[in-house]
C-alpha cells in the first residue's frame, strides 16, 4: 500500500478524469462514502462541472434527501447510533428513485430528491433524465457494504482521532456509528478509491502496490 499526497485541485480532477474513461453499460453510479466531517457532498459536487467538461453529463444526488420519515427513523430517539447506522436512510427508495433508472438497462430517469428532512414531507422533486453516458454522484455517510448496486465507489477516510475532532458538536452522537462501519463494513478495504482526509488541505490517495 502506497499513500500518495494530492491537493485538493488535483483529486478533483483524478477523480474526474478517472470516472470519464470508465465506460457504464449505459450510465455510471458513483458512490462518495463519508462521514459528514469527511465532506462528501463537497466532494461530490466539485466534480459535476468537471466531468461536464469531460463531455459526461452528471448528476448529483445526496443520500441525506432520501432520509426515511421521522416518525421512522427517530423511533428509538433523535441521538440513537444503531438507528443511525442501521435505518435512517430510504435504502429501497434509493434504489428504486435513483439507483435502478440509472442502472443497466434503465430509463435514466431519476428523482433527484425524495423527503425533506427539515419539514418531514415529500420533497416533490421533479424526476431529471440522466442520459446514457451519464454519471451518476449519490454521496452521503454509511453507504457501502449494504448492497446498494455502485460502479464505482469512492470512500473518504478519517482516522478516528480526525473523525472525533472534525465532527460537529451536535453530531458527536454519531461517533460510535462510524466506529461500528469501520469495523463491520471496513470499507477502506474495498472501495475503488479510498482518500485519507485526516487534514482537508492535505488530501492523500491510498493505492495499493502492484506484485509482479
Amino acid at each position: 500500500m502506497r499513500v500518495r499526497p494530492v491537493s485538493p485541485d488535483l483529486l478533483v480532477a483524478e477523480l474526474a478524469d478517472l470516472l470519464a474513461g470508465t465506460d457504464p453499460a449505459g450510465r455510471l453510479r458513483v458512490a462518495v462514502d463519508g462521514a459528514p466531517a469527511a465532506g462528501p457532498d463537497v466532494l461530490a459536487e466539485a466534480l459535476v462541472d468537471p466531468l461536464r467538461e469531460r463531455s459526461r453529463p452528471a448528476l448529483h444526488v445526496r443520500a441525506e434527501d432520501f432520509l426515511r420519515p421521522a416518525s421512522v427513523r427517530l423511533e428509538h430517539g433523535r441521538t440513537n447510533p444503531d438507528a443511525y447506522y442501521e435505518g435512517w436512510v430510504d435504502e429501497a427508495g434509493l434504489r428504486r428513485e435513483v439507483l435502478d433508472p440509472a442502472g443497466p438497462g434503465g430509463s435514466g430517469r431519476v428523482l433527484p430528491s425524495l423527503w425533506d428532512a427539515r419539514t418531514d414531507r415529500s420533497s416533490r422533486a421533479a424526476y431529471v433524465d440522466l442520459p446514457p453516458g451519464g454519471v451518476l454522484l449519490v454521496s452521503g455517510a454509511l453507504l457501502l457494504g449494504g448492497g446498494l448496486p455502485f460502479d464505482v465507489t469512492v470512500h473518504l477516510q478519517l482516522s478516528p482521532g480526525a473523525l472525533t475532532r472534525r465532527t460537529e458538536p451536535a453530531l458527536t452522537w454519531t461517533l460510535p456509528a462510524f466506529a461500528r462501519y469501520a469495523d463491520e463494513v471496513a470499507p477502506a478495504t474495498f472501495a475503488d478509491v479510498v482518500v485519507r482526509l485526516d487534514d482537508p488541505r492535505h488530501p492523500a490517495v491510498v493505492e495499493a502496490l502492484e506484485t509482479g
